[in-house]
């Protein structure tokens, strides 16, 4: 089996759920290391660590990701393949999550919430060749030697950092694994104010993506042609023709929390209808602000600490002697 670095960025004096689980679930053996990299600009600190791994993989977390220990196996099982420099899986919204963080996640993993990225959020199928729009970067693993060559992540994106960083892997002629079973646990946001922030964020990391690869994807434009089209209705609601793409968008919320209903058997999908819209203008909103805010610079943080939990080719227990 290779050997793994696992890098986990956390602000500083933050709680690291992910380590902790780690050392709970893992084997006391020599073939990972631990990285935490701590300080406030997450693709800067991913790519520091990814420096100091000693690894062959380098296997990216939150630090809330909730590792499976299957994982190793199945991302080296993918790995065998030289032409496959990045293998990931979905993030799963924990059982114990309140009503509010589950309807969230029904949402992101939902075909008329998500649509082709709702795989980065449920576990459906089986082991294929994918792009970004089914990996994501809390439990996303690349070959160290193919990051280094690729000059990892562009520090002035974040997030989908990830997601341009892939594009380049793509365009240099790797292949990209999504192991549905390859899982990890991680809550939603607790609140509605929370989540809406989240997509706003989305959307923002999507249209500053776009600035700088000079590639635009119709699809993720979606939510922000949505935008325009709410707008245009406002300001022309005495010709009622115009609301009738707003009534198809209303019926078919419904049916995607019927069917979302049927499948969980939760009472709570049927509030749906209202988290759908609030999903999608944000994510429509913070497009347009990442479009018009112009190219980001990289972030200015000097003050990122690198810290080796667990050293590869020692246990816990030499680590801690």
């Amino acid at each position: 089996m290779p050997s793994f670095s696992i890098i986990i960025p956390v602000k500083p004096g933050g709680y690291v759920a992910a380590s902790e689980h780690l050392k709970k679930i893992m084997p006391d053996d020599h073939n990972y290391e631990i990285l935490l990299a701590e300080g406030r600009a997450p693709s800067r600190q991913r790519n520091l660590a990814a420096r100091e791994a000693a690894g062959d993989i380098l296997y990216f977390l939150d630090d809330d990701s909730l590792i499976s220990l299957e994982n190793f196996a199945l991302c080296s099982a993918g790995m065998s393949d030289p032409a496959v420099a990045v293998v990931g899986g979905p993030s799963i919204t924990p059982g114990g999550d309140s009503r509010l963080q589950q309807l969230f996640g029904y949402a992101l993993a939902s075909a008329f919430g998500s649509g082709a990225v709702r795989n980065r959020y449920r576990a459906h199928g089986e082991t294929r060749t994918s792009t970004d729009k089914e990996l994501i970067l809390c439990n996303l693993a690349v070959r160290r030697s193919v990051f280094m060559d690729l000059d990892g992540f562009n520090e002035c994106l974040y997030p989908n950092e990830e997601n341009e960083f892939m594009e380049r892997v793509t365009s240099a002629g790797y292949k990209m694994l999504h192991v549905p079973s390859m899982t990890v646990f991680r809550s939603q946001r607790q609140t509605l104010n929370a989540f809406v922030r989240q997509m706003f964020s989305y959307g923002r990391g999507r249209g500053q993506q776009s600035l700088i690869t000079s590639s635009y994807s119709v699809t993720s434009f979606i939510p922000l042609f949505f935008v325009a089209y709410l707008f245009l209705s406002l300001i022309c609601i005495k010709h009622l023709f115009l609301l009738v793409p707003l009534v198809i968008y209303l019926f078919a919320a419904l049916a995607s929390s019927l069917l979302v209903l049927r499948r969980t058997g939760n009472l709570f999908s049927l509030l749906l209808p209202g988290i759908y819209p609030l999903m999608h203008i944000a994510n429509g909103v913070g497009l347009l602000y990442g479009l018009t805010s112009g190219k980001p610079g990289p972030a200015q943080d000097s003050s990122i600490h690198i810290r080796r939990i667990k050293r590869l080719g020692l246990s816990f227990t030499d680590q801690n002697s």
